[in-house]
């Protein structure tokens, strides 16, 4: 995914989570943001130390940005939201992922099931 759907800095970070939404499944917690001037949305994802080592914990991030890369025509757009990974996600495949992923951005509102 190009850096411009990325959110990286420390503060765009907390300002989703102080001002955004969550919502969550048993894998997932997805924050999101309204953000009406920008032209796509912006994705952060967060996996912690809980989840594994260094090399577990890049696995799960890249299944999630392959994920969202596939999905990415369904999402809303104009808005940022960060995943934040629960440890139980390292033992999931790619299509658990995706599934998994495809729930919480339904309930989040942020996924257009018309669109596939």
């Amino acid at each position: 995914m190009k850096k411009s759907y990325r959110v990286k800095k420390e503060t765009d970070f907390q300002r989703v989570f102080q001002q955004g939404t969550s919502y969550a499944n048993r894998r997932f917690v997805v924050y999101v943001l309204p953000k009406p001037e920008q032209k796509h949305f912006r994705i952060g994802i967060s996996v912690g130390k809980k989840v594994g080592n260094a090399v577990t914990r890049n696995a799960v991030k890249r299944k999630i940005r392959a994920c969202v890369f596939q999905m990415k025509d369904q999402l809303v757009s104009e808005m940022d939201f960060i995943v934040i990974a629960r440890q139980s996600t390292a033992e999931l495949s790619s299509t658990e992922v995706y599934s998994n992923l495809q729930h919480v951005f339904k309930l989040a509102k942020i996924f257009n099931e018309t669109e596939q």
